[in-house]
């Protein structure tokens, strides 16, 4: 299972924290300056799974990491997780922030932190393993980009109907009526 994902820069800044099991903030905070101190200080050419920091769980937990140009990408797994099979899911999140992105950097993750997020809860929920085919990730973004587009184009509709009354041709007695003041719901009785 996995109980945490971590990505940070190569001066340890957060830029992406999720914890799947419970921590408190400050506990969390100690974790992360962990193992960025831990994943940090490893040569490029060494291998990518290393043992848990004392805050994560020791040996029962390892860190199975990926280093991209200024980003660290750190799942804290338990044994029962693969090794490669992690290194491929890391894998798979980048090449899906890259694509919906187009070229991801550091900031994409800093200002779009809820679509990566939501591009992570498409990967990976409570800890397992949901999916892990590109083309199904990136056709639930897509449809989640059209969602949010026609809620976008909901929300302008009462500000499109007034601009739109404003250009009829109303006789301008019509146009200065004064509607009656509807009651407040203090007055309402239910």
């Amino acid at each position: 299972m996995i109980k945490a994902i971590l990505v940070f820069n190569n001066h340890g800044k957060p830029r992406l924290s999720k914890f799947y099991q419970f921590y408190p903030e400050d506990m969390q905070q100690q974790i992360i300056r962990e193992t960025f101190q831990l994943v940090s200080k490893r040569d490029d050419n060494v291998c990518n799974f290393l043992e848990g920091g004392s805050l994560i769980g020791g040996s029962d937990f390892k860190l199975i990491y990926r280093h991209y140009a200024t980003l660290y990408f750190v799942f804290c797994v338990d044994s029962s997780e693969s090794e490669l099979g992690i290194l491929d899911l890391i894998q798979v999140f980048v090449e899906t922030l890259d694509k919906c992105f187009e070229n991801v950097c550091e900031l994409d993750l800093i200002f779009h932190v809820d679509k990566v997020h939501y591009i992570l809860n498409e990967l990976v929920m409570g800890g397992m393993v949901l999916e892990t085919n590109m083309s199904e990730i990136i056709t639930r973004i897509e449809e989640q980009n059209k969602l949010e587009k026609q809620e976008a184009g909901l929300s302008a509709a009462p500000a499109r109907a007034v601009s739109a009354m404003k250009n009829m041709n109303i006789p301008q007695q019509i146009k200065d009526m004064k509607l009656p003041d509807l009651p407040s719901i203090s007055t309402l009785k239910f």
